[in-house]
């Protein structure tokens, strides 16, 4: 009986560890519970309903539901259903929605409603940047050190990724009518 008992606590853990290995995944539900209740109010309040939460167990529960479900849909699929995709972002003038996407970024001004998609092309490694039906290429990758940065007019200019890099294009941005920003 006990060595029906070891063959039967070896072969779970196996199908355990392999079932299980490499999906630590993000925990995405546990860290927005945790992230609201660190602003729900001043520390003390914050520890309170950190207590209550693990006393109720909204924690484990939140942890449970992240590990069996969540991050196993996170690890096959390569999406997780409750990371969050949208950050408000407050500009220095205006405030900004970001909305995250499968290849960029949609950009909305939220006072004058006025939206910017960021978009990369994997085919030819490229940003582009549309908005008003206009596709405007921004730059392409053209190894690991250096990118094609485009102007008004499609020319391109090649940048070193590097410090010395950026500032040969602010100053060619500083100094040339053709990237000048208007």
């Amino acid at each position: 009986m006990k060595r029906r008992k070891l063959t039967m606590f070896a072969v779970v853990l196996l199908s355990g560890s392999l079932l299980f290995s490499s999906c630590i995944g993000s925990f995405a539900l546990t860290s927005k519970l945790h992230r609201w209740n660190n602003n729900v109010g001043n520390k003390f309040v914050n520890e309170l309903v950190f207590l209550a939460f693990c006393i109720i167990p909204v924690y484990e529960i939140s942890l449970v539901a992240d590990y069996l479900v969540i991050n196993s849909i996170e690890f096959w699929s390569g999406s997780n259903p409750v990371a969050e995709n949208v950050q408000h972002i407050k500009g220095e003038n205006s405030n900004f929605l970001v909305k995250s996407h499968k290849n960029g970024y949609t950009i909305t001004n939220e006072d004058t409603n006025t939206a910017v998609e960021l978009v990369f092309n994997k085919d030819d490694k490229s940003w582009s940047a549309i908005s008003n039906g206009k596709n405007i290429k921004l730059m392409t990758f053209i190894d690991d050190n250096h990118v094609d940065m485009y102007n008004a007019n499609g020319e391109a200019v090649t940048i070193e990724l590097s410090k010395a890099g950026i500032l040969t294009y602010q100053d060619i941005i500083n100094h040339n009518t053709l990237f000048a920003c208007k």
